[in-house]
This record gives structure tokens, sequence and C-alpha cells, in this order.
């Protein structure tokens, strides 16, 4: 806090110094940002008075990096922009955050209202406020240094009550040199006391729940990373435990329990969404992720009763009825849940169980033998049947994964085995979170980072590798480089001279990328030297670069989502077309 005095009037403050307090009194105390205009000397007093300040090369990194510190803390992961572009830029990762259910913060700087609402032509004008509000939880503006500590109270209860989001907060320039009596301006500061309070399920929800439970057959738990965010790992684990239940893990919420469970119901997914009878959903949502609980996957229509835990009411039947809500926060309605259930409580049916795990075991054991391949160039099997045994080897290490073919295959290769230990693209499916989340997840949790690209992938926020060099990051960067997107091999339907649309530089060599910064860059042709090389970085904990040759033959088109993709809906109505002729 400044101290300016004169012979006039006691110690004085300013906005720039309002600001930063009033986050450093709520325990927020790391600044993802890229400095500019009008914001560069609230970063460098922000890093000033003990507040950790990260310089992203673009926006939406830095916001991606946001969003999952958000993820990983339960705290508001604190944003910083520019005005106009940058904010925009910003704003992308916002939105990510609030479809994700993540607290964070979104602070920008902004031109002054009577020049903006005149249309006067100010410096980067925008009305960032009103472009903010559909795209986020909550927005607001702050135009008194007196109202800066309320602001701030408020941004941050409304990013993690309830269901969590992206909150805005609009801070024009002349804010920040406002100057006020400091005395009064430490009084007007806010501590936000229990911003996230408990929500306890009604007896009768917990009651009609354990009703429908007791019914099943062939019961199914889906664990979504609502429940990895709310961190009851241990009430989470002894509700799986306890009920006997088989559990299908999505992708982030994989290592609430082990993905080598017992239990885990991973390698039998499709036997248990099409054949389970009830289905408890833990933080997880009948979104596409999951076909809306409608598709040919899930069985017969009508065929399955739905328990859900969701801390949102409206989320409740938004895709298909939802025979027992449980309303509340994960801790509490699992513990509501496990209390309910008594000391007698019958575990699920041992033929269940036991056909389920028959299942698991067949198809482990049948993958075993893909991921052991030497090929050269590798596969993705072989390449991730590397990267496996490495995690395997440090199930702290975080692994963060995005791509088409990349992240398909890594989420069911690649097991993991503690909570929040797989980061990856969320509910959109968007790609560039890689290097954000990769850095926000090194420097929140101080864990080694192993961050699992495709080369498509990689590109959105390749840059970054600066970033992980300038702060000397233990996070080691794995591109499968294919020469493009989906696969290497595309060609030009023109004949003409240009690449294919999704065609890249054959043979890039990303790993000079790492070494121009200061890094290791390495190229790896074989699943020994993969091995090698990302053990060696992972150890050491140097900012590594690892260009893996993947055969440009070896992805398929988007995926395992080609679904959605229009080209393949047509095909695949002209085959049955053709099939009923």
């Amino acid at each position: 806090m400044t101290e300016e005095s004169t012979a006039a009037q006691g110690p004085i403050t300013d906005g720039f110094h309002l600001l930063i307090d009033a986050l450093k009194l709520n325990g927020l105390n790391t600044i993802y940002n890229v400095p500019g205009i009008p914001i560069t000397d609230l970063g460098r007093y922000a890093q000033g008075e003990g507040i950790r300040v990260l310089s992203f090369r673009h926006e939406q990194n830095a916001g991606n990096a946001a969003a999952i510190a958000g993820y990983l803390t339960k705290k508001p992961g604190i944003c910083m922009t520019v005005s106009a572009p940058g904010f925009l830029n910003g704003l992308t990762a916002l939105a990510h955050a609030t479809t994700n259910c993540w607290p964070m913060i979104l602070i920008s700087g902004s031109s002054e209202r009577e020049v903006v609402d005149l249309m006067q032509g100010d410096y980067e004008e925008m009305d960032q406020l009103a472009i903010a509000k559909p795209l986020c939880k909550a927005a607001f503006r702050i135009l008194h240094a007196e109202d800066i500590g309320i602001g701030v109270a408020r941004a941050i209860r409304a990013a993690v009550s309830g269901r969590p989001g992206g909150v805005y907060l609009d801070i024009p320039g002349s804010l920040l040199g406002q100057v006020m009596d400091a005395a009064e301006g430490e009084k007007s500061l806010v501590k936000v006391i229990d911003p996230a309070p408990a929500q306890i399920p009604a007896p009768d929800a917990v009651a009609r729940a354990i009703e429908v439970l007791i019914s099943a057959r062939k019961p199914l738990i889906i664990l979504g990373k609502g429940a990895a965010y709310a961190q009851a790992d241990d009430l989470v684990r002894e509700l799986v435990e306890k009920s006997g239940i088989p559990y299908l893990p999505m992708s982030m919420a994989k290592g609430l329990l082990p993905d080598t469970h017992v239990q885990s119901a991973s390698a039998a997914r499709s036997m248990v969404l099409k054949e389970s009878d009830v289905v408890l959903m833990v933080g997880a949502r009948l979104n596409w992720l999951l076909s809306h609980g409608k598709s040919k996957q899930w069985g017969e229509p009508h065929s399955k009763k739905f328990i859900q835990i969701d801390i949102e009411p409206r989320e409740m039947d938004s895709n298909i009825e939802i025979a027992a809500p449980l309303v509340g926060d994960i801790g509490s309605v699992a513990s509501a849940l496990i209390d309910a259930m008594g000391d007698d409580w019958q575990k699920a049916p041992e033929e269940w169980t036991s056909a389920v795990r028959t299942k698991v075991v067949g198809n482990v054991e049948r993958m075993a033998s893909r991921l052991q391949n030497n090929s050269n160039p590798m596969d993705y099997n072989a390449a991730l049947g590397a990267l496996k045994n490495i995690i395997k080897d440090r199930p702290d290490a975080i692994l963060v994964n995005e791509g088409a073919n990349t992240l398909d295959f890594a989420r069911s290769i690649i097991d993991i085995y503690k909570p929040r230990k797989r980061l990856d693209v969320g509910t959109w499916g968007v790609m560039g979170i890689g290097m954000g989340s990769a850095i926000a997840a090194a420097v929140e949790t101080g864990k080694p980072v192993l961050a699992v690209e495709g080369d498509s992938a990689f590109g959105f926020s390749g840059m970054e590798v600066e970033t992980i060099c300038r702060y000397n990051l233990p996070i080691c960067v794995v591109v499968f480089n294919n020469n493009g997107i989906y696969r290497g091999d595309g060609v030009n339907r023109s004949g003409g001279e240009d690449p294919a649309t999704t065609s890249f530089v054959e043979g890039a060599r990303y790993d000079l990328m790492m070494q121009a910064f200061g890094g290791v860059g390495i190229t790896a042709n074989t699943p020994d030297e993969l091995t090698r090389a990302v053990a060696e970085a992972m150890d050491s904990g140097k900012p590594t670069l690892v260009n893996t040759v993947i055969d440009p033959k070896a992805g398929k088109e988007s995926g395992n989502i080609g679904s959605l993709n229009p080209t393949s809906i047509v095909a695949d109505a002209r085959a049955a077309a053709k099939a009923q002729v």
C-alpha cells in the first residue's frame, strides 16, 4: 500500500494498490497475464507486493492457465489482460471456464465510459462488459476506488458459489490512478467469508435415490470432473467401494480411484453403458460426451433409471428424465448416501460385477500387445504405451492432453492413479489449452508435468514454450508429429500445388523451438528413444520438448468423434441408402 504524505493530508492509496490488496486479502496470490496498456504497471506493482505474476505470449493461453488454476485450487484463477483485442483473446478462456464449471476471474483494462458510450473513437474502444455478460457467470464494472473491495468480493463469490464459473471484472484505466485516504481504503476491502457454502441434499431426495439403487440389477456409477473438482476424494471413494458398483470415470475424473481399481469399468465402457439399468451420475452431465443419454450406446430408449448428483437444480432433466435428482455439493451428497446405506448394505449383484470384470480383463489383455510394438515410425499405441509406463512410475506427475487422435487414444491407454492428475480439453473439446494448462499445473502444484500434444493442438499455444523456459518450469512437452491434422498424408483434391488443407510441413522439428529458448529439445523415432527422453526430462525437471515422430497414416479423421463431422454423416447416409437399394 502506498503511503504518500503532505502537510494537508495523511497517507493515501490508489486504485492499483487497492486492487492488489483486495486480491491478497482473499488469498489470490497468482496472476496470469499479458502486459500492456493500461495494466502494465498493475502487474509490476503486484509483483512488488509479493503476488506471483506470470506473463504469457498470448491472452488466451494466460486465460487457460487461470481456468485450470481454478479447477486445481477451488479458488478463482486470475487472468489479467489489456483492453479490446486483449480482452477478446481472454474471453475465449473465460467462456471455456464457465462451460467447464471452473472458477476464474478475467480482469481487463478498458476505455473510459463517457467516450465509449458516445462512440467517439477512444483507444481500443469497446463496451467490454456488454460483450462479456452472455459468455460468463457474472460481469461487473468498477468505477470508483472505494468500490474495489466490494467489486472483487462479488467477483470471487460469484465465481466459486453454487456451480462455479467465469466472472468478468471491468477496470477502466482511470480507476487505477484514483486516490483516496489509505485508512478509508483499507476499511473498504472485503474478505469473503464462506464463498461456497455446503449445500445439503434433502432427506427425501436421498431416500428416493437409495430406493432406486436397491432396485438395480446392473448398476453403474459415472464419475465426472465435477467430482474431481469437489476435492471430496475420500468420500467419493468410500461411496464407490461401499456400493460395490462398477464405475466409469470421465476423462478428467480419472484417478479419483486408480484406473487399475477392481471396480473400474473403463475397459468395458460400451458394455456397461448399454447393459446397465440404474446409473448414478456423480458430478457428470448427460451432455454430448455421453451422447445426451439417448444414443444407441445406451441400449433401448427409457431402459434405465438415472440418479444425478449436481449442485445446479436446472441440470436435472436437461436431456432425459432423472428418476432421483440429488441437489447439493458432492461431498455432502456422498456423505448422506453413505450414511443412508448403513452397515448392512448389499453390494451390487455379483453376477453383474463379475461379468464386467471379465470384460475388463479380456479387453486389457488384448490391448497389451498393441502397446508393446516397436514400429518405426511409431503408431499411437506404441508411443502411448511408452508414456503409460512413464506415468505408472510417477503417479504424482500431472498429465496434460489434447489433440484429436492423440487425445482419444491417450484417454483410454494412459492410466491415472491419483485425483486431478489428468487435465484435458474439457466439455467443449477445445484445442489450444495445452501450454496454459501445463504452466498452471506446474505453478499451482509444484509437480512435474507431462503435456502430450497433437501437432495441430500444439500449434495453438506452442509459443508458450518460451514462457516455460523463462520461468524454468518442470514441464516435458511431447508433440506427436504426424505432419498434419488427423493424418499427415492429405491430398489436394484440385491437384494443385498447395498442400492439403490438413497437411503441415513434413518433418517439422518442434524440438528446435525449445532449444531456441534454452530448453532441451529431442527427436524420438522409437518407443525406446521416447521412454529415455521423457524419463530423463521428468526426473530432471528441465523444460523439455520431445518431437515424437508418428506414422502419418496412423490417425483417422476427427479421432473418435468423426460422427460429428458432416462429411462422415453424409457418407453414412449414402452407405445406408445404398444398402437399402
